[in-house]
């Protein structure tokens, strides 16, 4: 789609949105739509009751890929705001959301993030790598700035803002301390966290582990031969015994990976599938921020050979939102 084309269509789907739906009343709820459920979580969670929130992007949904349909076209023309993550995470779209920011908010939250925080990416040169919820200390730090972005939009909604925001700081800040004490308990030789894309590195970076991805940073790009052999090999050599599925990504080269180990007589097994580039159903507990990371998080450390309750933090602490 080209600048021109792109234009006359922002343009025409707004003017028929604008005459069906009139600006927020004082006092309304704010319409907001969200590209990532991560995103949309954030502003759920800080937003509370005053935010109508919609998320493009469902289970499964790779956000690398992904491309706006007629009716996210019209929901996001229509909302009083858009938040987006950035940080090229949702490439196909940036066009239209610098355009989209001329007539509207429109928020990238994680290019809010210190830059000093951010790791970078090989695989794309002055880019950085975009998956910052993988570390919830990290997150903590967009939920914030979803913050500050509400209270630009809704001053009269300062402190409930504030006071969500609050409330849900501190889930992550415990969300933070059981990751670190369940993570901790693998042996350290088999702190090697393998996946279908390259999703986890600051995951990596937080609880100290060697994080090796089949695919890049982005899903577009594409795990030639010699990258699954080069990966077979080290598996082969370090006595590998598991490897990870993504609920967003297809698990061909996984299988590629655990075909070829056992041609050389090793046996690699999927220690279970992880939320990487989307969250579990809508409504249910892995449909949360909170409930993916723990789920990653329980699930990678029994695998390895760590110890992590059965139902993760939420069979400790009972249901977090």
């Amino acid at each position: 789609m080209n600048r021109r084309t792109l234009l006359a269509g922002v343009g025409t789907v707004l003017l028929a949105a604008l005459a069906l739906n009139p600006a927020q009343a004082a006092g309304g709820r704010l319409n907001v739509v969200a590209t990532t459920g991560m995103i949309a979580d954030a502003i759920t969670q800080v937003g509370g009751e005053r935010v109508e929130v919609r998320a493009l992007m469902g289970p499964g949904v790779d956000p690398h890929g992904y491309r706006q349909t007629r009716s996210d076209i019209m929901a996001m023309t229509s909302a009083d705001a858009v938040f987006w993550h950035g940080l090229s995470l949702e490439a196909q779209l940036e066009q239209f959301f610098h355009e989209l920011g001329d007539i509207k908010p429109v928020v990238a939250l994680a290019e809010l993030l210190p830059r000093d925080s951010l790791l970078g990416s090989e695989e794309y040169e002055g880019r950085h790598d975009p998956h910052v919820w993988m570390d919830p200390t990290l997150w903590a730090d967009v939920v914030e700035a979803a913050r500050d972005s509400l209270t630009d939009l809704d001053p009269e909604g300062a402190e409930t803002f504030a006071a969500n925001a609050e409330t849900h700081l501190q889930e992550l800040s415990e969300l933070q301390d059981y990751a670190a004490g369940v993570l901790a308990t693998v042996p350290p030789e088999a702190r090697v966290l393998v996946t279908a894309h390259d999703a986890f590195n600051y995951f990596g970076r937080a609880y100290d582990y060697e994080v090796m991805g089949i695919q890049g940073i982005s899903t577009e790009s594409e795990a030639g031969l010699a990258q699954i052999e080069s990966l077979v090999r080290l598996l082969v050599d370090r006595r590998i015994g598991g490897i990870f599925v993504e609920s967003s990504v297809s698990d061909r080269n996984v299988m590629a990976l655990i075909e070829g180990a056992r041609a050389q007589g090793h046996d690699l097994t999927i220690g279970g599938e992880l939320f990487s580039d989307a969250m579990g159903s809508p409504g249910s507990y892995e449909g949360s921020y909170i409930g993916m990371i723990d789920h990653n998080v329980t699930t990678i450390t029994r695998a390895l050979g760590g110890e992590a309750p059965e139902k993760g933090m939420k069979g400790l602490l009972g249901d977090v939102k």
